[in-house]
């Protein structure tokens, strides 16, 4: 299998009164951003190439995939995979994290002071699955002061493009529009009435803050 090849074009780049020739300068897109929101934007010409790379790859290590997961299981097994973080205190709540052997996502976990009973907000296995999503990424999670609703952020894409959603924990019932194309960041005020993210520019970028009224339109942001 030979070595995938992209085609080169000659191109004469300036800056600061020097010149140079870039021969690859047409692979770049002015929509970047946009391919990282849909990567069926990409360049049909550059995403052959990275397949062909991909085969090209798996052709010349497809001997070693028996030692490729012996070595990641070398490694996993020294990581502590059963694990829980310490506590924290809050008015009302304990709130803490675990992570098991069985998942690969954190689950968030609280109970009210001076009793026993557990309560799981959050478990980021159930919530990828319930979204079916093969790419799964967790931005922020926050709990309102009122200790009654879970703001959350998640890019489904692997474009670093944050949805932000507010939830109701004792029902799980949605209670505001969601917020798209953030940083990921979330932030209660202190009434619980608003939360105050950012979002990205066109250099993707955080560089405006927004206040978000809960359970209204973000058009009103």
């Amino acid at each position: 299998m030979n070595i995938p090849k992209l085609r080169q074009q000659k191109t004469i780049k300036k800056c600061h009164e020097i010149s140079w020739e870039d021969d690859y300068a047409w692979i770049h897109q002015e929509n970047i951003l946009e391919v990282l929101k849909d990567p069926l934007k990409l360049n049909s010409e550059v995403r052959k190439y990275l397949e062909k790379n991909n085969e090209y790859t798996e052709h010349h290590l497809k001997d070693t995939r028996e030692f490729q997961k012996k070595l990641f299981d070398e490694i996993k097994g020294r990581i502590k995979l059963d694990d829980e973080s310490l506590p924290y205190t809050d008015k009302k709540y304990i709130y803490w994290t675990k992570t098991t052997k069985e998942t690969n996502y954190p689950i968030k976990l609280r109970k009210k002071i001076d009793t026993n009973e557990i309560e799981e907000y959050w478990s980021g296995e159930k919530e990828k699955s319930k979204l079916n999503a093969e790419y799964f990424g967790i931005g922020d999670l926050e709990v309102s002061n009122n200790d009654e609703m879970l703001a959350y952020s998640l890019d489904l894409k692997g474009s670093e493009f944050f949805t932000i959603n507010i939830r109701k924990i004792s029902d799980n019932k949605v209670i505001s529009e969601k917020i798209e194309e953030t940083s990921g960041s979330i932030t209660w005020s202190l009434d619980d009435k608003f939360i105050f993210y950012s979002k990205l520019d066109q250099y993707h970028r955080a560089r405006k803050i927004y206040r978000h009224t809960v359970g209204t339109r973000t058009e009103k942001d």
